[in-house]
């Protein structure tokens, strides 16, 4: 009896030893994943996370990156599956309702009319409890409010509730919910409005580099060099080597008509260095500002390539379609 009692002990030591050096290669797997997708390596990451779930198929971190991974590279059937997985596993992550979302989304604005509709309300109901599970969540916060300005109502849009979800926002958040506030005023093109909110914002002193880099967004959208010029200043005050600088500065630089070889060598070093990811400034839009550079200097077949590549990673962009079919012509 207390040699099967030994025997009986040791497997069980054995078991869970093995399990936890498999705990280990799957945490791993995962750091290793998370510095590729950092990097933007996200086949590299896709390839390492899928071979570690065939090891650790209930493991929710695993399938959360994954499905990140499959969203950078915009296969979003691979990301919903693996983000549904994520929350299957881990209901309560906020992070993982909210990136489900941003992948229904994505599936909505390629799909037909009906089946857009019904990806679009899922879209709505995973902001909406990315929202419930944690209110500090700012991200989900804008992605709700974003989807509600802009969706009509038969899919959960509507105005009335972007702004009852402005101001909640603003009651644990003033700045977030001021950015929210401009980004309403901008979509509904009420512009005084949304210049005064701005302007607030670049005056607030805040330490939050990413506010002045909305700010940049805004005020590039609106040709306006001489306040964007003061939002890119704002930032580089508090972190002179971020390097969305660089993709600002190129930008400011082609809207004032100033300096392109210096405009051009900021937007190119910005493609090299920066991953094309959905946390930084998109390579479609550096490519896009590429193209006007050489549209205005009148390098049209230039101008035409770089638009074509800016339509490679966004089908759907219709002023860059306008202004590829502009230089086509030329």
């Amino acid at each position: 009896m207390k040699l099967r009692f030994l025997y009986a002990f040791l497997a069980l030591c054995i078991a869970f030893g093995a399990r936890g050096v498999a705990v280990q290669s799957a945490q791993d797997v995962l750091a290793g994943a998370q510095r590729d997708y950092n990097a933007g390596q996200y086949n590299a990451a896709v390839d390492a996370l899928t071979a570690a779930i065939a090891k650790s198929p209930d493991d929710a971190p695993l399938h959360f990156l994954l499905g990140q991974s499959y969203y950078q590279v915009r296969d979003f059937t691979r990301a919903i599956a693996s983000l549904e997985r994520a929350v299957q596993l881990a209901p309560k992550q906020s992070e993982y309702h909210d990136w489900l979302g941003k992948s229904y989304g994505r599936k909505a604005e390629e799909s037909v009319l009906f089946s857009a509709m019904t990806w679009a309300r899922k879209t709505h109901k995973e902001f909406e409890v990315a929202v419930q599970l944690d209110p500090s969540n700012f991200e989900a916060q804008r992605d709700l409010i974003r989807f509600e300005m802009n969706a009509p109502g038969m899919v959960g849009g509507g105005d009335d509730k972007a702004l009852k979800h402005i101001a909640d926002l603003e009651k644990i958040d003033a700045l977030q919910g001021q950015l929210a506030h401009g980004e309403f005023f901008a979509t509904k093109k009420k512009m005084g409005d949304a210049d005064a909110v701005f302007a607030k914002i670049i005056e607030s002193n805040s330490d939050r580099i990413g506010v002045y880099f909305e700010a940049a967004d805004y005020y590039r959208d609106r040709q306006n060099g001489e306040k964007m010029g003061a939002a890119i200043t704002a930032a580089e005050r508090i972190d002179p080597n971020d390097r969305r600088l660089k993709f600002y500065k190129g930008i400011l630089l082609v809207i004032d008509g100033k300096n392109p070889s210096e405009a051009e060598s900021l937007l190119k070093s910005y493609l090299a260095t920066a991953p094309n990811s959905s946390d930084l400034p998109p390579h479609a839009t550096a490519l896009e500002w590429l193209g006007k550079l050489y549209e205005s200097e009148g390098k049209f077949s230039e101008a035409a390539e770089e638009y074509r590549k800016s339509l490679d990673l966004d089908p759907h962009d219709k002023a860059v379609e306008d202004a590829l079919k502009r230089v086509q012509g030329k």
